[in-house]
């Protein structure tokens, strides 16, 4: 199994953490209403889905 031979730097090891990070959800606006949505779901405005009304009074 292999060991490392030198113990990583901590500047080495911090560089290769700074890439992980959280991205903010893709909103879409709904072409109904308008309002911001998530992609493929129904509007919580308006109760749309792919232009039929899918909730009734969302």
């Amino acid at each position: 199994m292999a060991v490392p031979k030198r113990r990583l730097s901590k500047c080495r090891r911090d560089r290769r953490r700074a890439n992980w990070k959280l991205e903010a959800p893709g909103y879409v606006a709904c072409p109904q209403c308008h309002e911001p949505k998530m992609p493929h779901r129904v509007c919580p405005t308006c109760g749309h889905y792919k232009g039929e009304q899918v909730v009734a009074n969302a």
